[in-house]
């Protein structure tokens, strides 16, 4: 029976060190990173190239996951099976944040909510499921923008439609948000989507490391948010252990 091939071996860890931490790294880094002489990850970078897996900043020089290889990560759960593997999770993180809980997934330039949770409390509530949020004024929406470069690009080329005067309209502060999302590992939002609202959502990954949904809280920008109007770190702890929750069952699944 023939044995691994080195090279596919090879290309798949130079994909694996690009779906972690910022996604962008510079060809010694990977070299380095792999124990791999510099001229062998150069010939694997150009060959996941060739087929759209991987993408290189032509500013910076810095590769990164490319937009084939998302899409084949973000056609490996439908919405029904994203809901069904998350649903536990997101009851786990309602009844311990106290706010109202959305999975979301891209469809059509916008979120669709796969899943919702009502906040634990007697008021009057909606259900959600089936809604199309906006990618640029949420924080499910900034999750899926910024860990997809073809769809962030395509989101800087429209115009950004404002919704409050809290909104981010400029494509330029949109990709430094995007920058610290990656950076840190999830998104907030106060009052960008609607007045005295506020967000904060984290990646939902399939094995690899490809994120193909996010989860979150929304609730009263005051309680979401502290006395300097950022997210809350309690809040935020809560639903970067929800998000990885959800990315453990999906990997121990396969």
């Amino acid at each position: 029976m023939p044995g691994p091939i080195q090279s596919i071996e090879r290309a798949a860890a130079v994909l694996r060190l690009l779906a972690r931490g910022s996604g962008h790294h510079g060809l010694t880094e990977i070299a380095d990173s792999l124990g791999l002489a510099r001229g062998t990850a150069h010939g694997i970078l150009r060959t996941l190239q060739r087929v759209e897996f991987v993408e290189q900043d032509q500013a910076t020089g810095r590769y990164r996951l490319g937009a084939a290889l998302l899409h084949l990560g973000t056609s490996y759960l439908d919405a029904n099976e994203l809901r069904s593997r998350s649903i536990n999770w997101a009851d786990t993180l309602a009844a311990r944040s106290g706010q109202e809980v959305r999975i979301g997934m891209h469809h059509d330039g916008a979120v669709l909510v796969v899943h919702h949770v009502f906040r634990p409390d007697d008021s009057v509530q909606t259900l959600g499921i089936g809604a199309m949020l906006p990618l640029h004024a949420t924080a499910l929406g900034k999750v899926l923008l910024a860990y997809d470069p073809d769809l962030s690009a395509a989101a800087r080329r429209r115009e950004l439609t404002s919704l409050t005067r809290r909104t981010i309209v400029r494509a330029q502060a949109l990709e430094r948000v995007l920058t610290e999302v990656r950076a840190q590992g999830w998104a907030g939002e106060a009052e960008e989507y609607m007045p005295g609202e506020a967000s904060i959502a984290a990646p939902i990954r399939i094995p690899g490391g490809l994120v193909v949904g996010a989860i979150g809280i929304s609730g009263s920008a005051d309680r979401l948010c502290d006395s300097t109007g950022r997210p809350r770190a309690t809040l935020v702890r809560q639903v970067l252990q929800a998000a990885e929750a959800v990315t453990t069952s999906l990997v121990d699944e396969n």
